[in-house]
């Protein structure tokens, strides 16, 4: 059965290639989402398995949302991605509920293998 994950980004363009480097790791993307607000009620319908949320959303702060999202009765796994690698730290990430944290060019491997819940 494949891992089914929820995008938030407010990037459209690192949306698309996310969803393509997911999709080419066996990951079926679900859904996306532009802004904290949409990701909440997305997850909250969609039921993800994981989710690949950005740290930096213009209506919200994604390593808060995290704790939210990974409390959900899904219980799905978050992992907070940025292009800035300052944006949080992998201890904070699981702080705050995350299962880790990848800078977006990491995405392909180790990003894929925690959403995929293989590291």
């Amino acid at each position: 059965m494949s891992v089914r994950v929820l995008l938030i980004d407010d990037d459209a363009r690192f949306r698309s290639l996310a969803r393509a480097v997911l999709d080419a790791s066996g990951l079926d993307v679900i859904g996306e989402a532009g802004t904290a607000a949409d990701g909440a009620v997305f997850a909250a319908q969609l039921e993800p398995d994981a989710i690949l949320l950005d740290c930096g959303l213009p209506d919200g702060d994604g390593v808060m949302l995290a704790g939210q999202l990974s409390a959900l009765p899904c219980s799905p796994r978050v992992l907070l991605t940025s292009s800035d690698p300052d944006a949080t730290t992998a201890e904070d990430a699981v702080r705050h509920g995350a299962c880790g944290f990848v800078r977006k060019h990491d995405l392909p491997g180790e990003g894929t293998d925690l959403l995929a819940g293989l590291a």
